[in-house]
């Protein structure tokens, strides 16, 4: 007798008796992917085995129990990756890296390796790639440790059995993506897949306290691949982040339990693989010309204060609607901008197509970076240039007003450093570096020259 089946969404789990090519509940397109469904008889039957296969569990007094955080970490050879997870990697930790193809990440997992395998015994399984493609990588980064070892497979129950030997003190696994468990009809890749392939590899690790680090793809809009579940099941989640063509990459906690999440690693890539960007503001300013239409931003990635060149280019539009082109910078937030300057500063924008660029392959996630942007395009406009000694932050509001922007400390003392003289921010900031400012209008109008 033929399976039934049914088509289950990949972002969601929504099932349907029929391929539909947008989801219902979570509106994602082409998600639904066809499975073989259990039958009523099958989950009742699962059911009654669980009660019956339940047993009481031992507990312990909480006072008892020593703290997770005692164990011992995994350094890599990357301070600012280790401050972000933390501290290192912990023991029996589970850790999610996803990324865009092509970016780095198995280059940064491999420099990893070669750091941890000095002292640790390491085993890195690849799903992707071959002995031979691994090797060469290896050798092309200088990971030659004799404790470093390798294994290729897409089995789910091969490689948490493998976990579970007490073998190895640190495993990689790339990528979740390609496995799959014997059990489950699905192809590898789907939510069935990745969450009990996840779960298997998960159990295995906190049983045996081997730290473990996992590969995710990501989608073409930039979030994790497949389901949610598997975030939530793991220990930490880290972004890597950049472009992959050149410019910085920045390595970011979206979720960490030993750690915080409010701290980056930022990086570069040269032909011997990811290093650390020690001044990543004197590096991103170094080829700037101040011209109509460059600002610099002092912004915060993390707890580390970083100055950025915005760009900002307007040109008369030969069209009947203005293009707004942003990179780096979120497209909604630039439309809102241009709206408060059109109507708080009366500057003329509706016949311009407006650029703007944040130098170095930077992304803005900063409300601060606001006033920055503002200024780029008053500037590109009027053809006239900002003092090249300021630099500037400040978020703006719809009323022109300009907001406060925290630890504006951090942000003055690295505008110091690299020998600025002023900075053009908030009223609320309280330092004789500051050029204290209030509305938009007067901020254009006194200092775009």
């Amino acid at each position: 007798m033929k399976s039934k089946t049914n088509f289950v969404c990949q972002q969601c789990g929504t099932t349907s008796a029929k391929w539909l090519g947008q989801c219902p509940n979570c509106k994602a397109w082409n998600s639904f992917i066809e499975q073989i469904a259990e039958t009523e008889t099958e989950k009742k039957s699962a059911l009654e085995k669980g009660k019956l296969s339940g047993k009481k569990l031992a507990y312990e007094n909480i006072k008892s129990i020593s703290p997770s955080d005692t164990k011992e970490r995994l350094k890599t050879e990357f301070k600012d990756l280790n401050t972000v997870l933390g501290g290192g990697i912990l023991a029996g930790s589970v850790n999610l890296l996803a990324g865009q193809p092509g970016i780095g990440k198995s280059t940064l997992l491999m420099q990893i390796c070669a750091e941890v395998a000095k002292t640790k015994k390491v085993l890195y399984i690849s799903g992707e790639e071959s002995a031979g493609q691994v090797k060469l990588r290896a050798e092309r980064l200088g990971a030659d440790a004799d404790n470093l070892n390798f294994a290729s497979s897409t089995s789910g129950n091969d490689i948490a059995k493998t976990i579970e030997s007490a073998e190895f003190d640190l495993v990689i696994v790339d990528s979740i993506q390609t496995l799959a468990m014997d059990e489950i009809s699905s192809a590898p890749g789907t939510v069935s897949q990745v969450t009990n392939c996840g779960n298997l590899i998960i159990r295995a690790a906190k049983a045996t306290g081997t730290a473990v680090v996992i590969v995710g793809h990501v989608t073409k809009d930039g979030t994790l691949a497949g389901p949610k579940t598997l975030e939530h099941l793991v220990d930490v989640v880290l972004n890597f982040e950049g472009d992959r063509y050149g410019g910085f990459k920045t390595v970011r906690a979206v979720k960490n339990r030993f750690g915080g999440t409010n701290e980056v690693a930022i990086f570069e890539m040269n032909e011997k693989g990811l290093k650390e960007v020690q001044n990543p503001s004197a590096a991103l300013l170094a080829e700037r010309q101040n011209t109509d239409g460059s600002i610099i931003l002092a912004t915060m990635e993390g707890n580390r204060p970083i100055l950025v060149e915005i760009q900002a280019l307007a040109t008369t539009t030969t069209y009947g609607y203005p293009k707004r082109t942003a990179s780096g910078f979120d497209l909604n937030r630039l439309n809102l901008l241009i709206a408060v300057i059109e109507r708080r500063t009366k500057l003329k924008l509706s016949d311009k197509d407006i650029f703007i660029n944040v130098v170095g392959g930077m992304k803005l996630s900063d409300s601060a970076a606001d006033l920055a942007v503002c200024l780029a395009i008053a500037s590109a406009v009027a053809k006239r240039k900002l003092d090249d000694s300021y630099v500037v932050f400040g978020e703006v509001g719809l009323g022109g007003e300009i907001r406060s922007a925290f630890r504006a400390d951090q942000r003055i003392a690295e505008a110091k450093k690299l020998g600025f003289t002023h900075a053009i921010a908030p009223a609320a900031t309280k330092d004789k570096f500051v050029i204290p400012v209030k509305d938009l209008r007067e901020t254009l109008i006194k200092y775009v020259k």
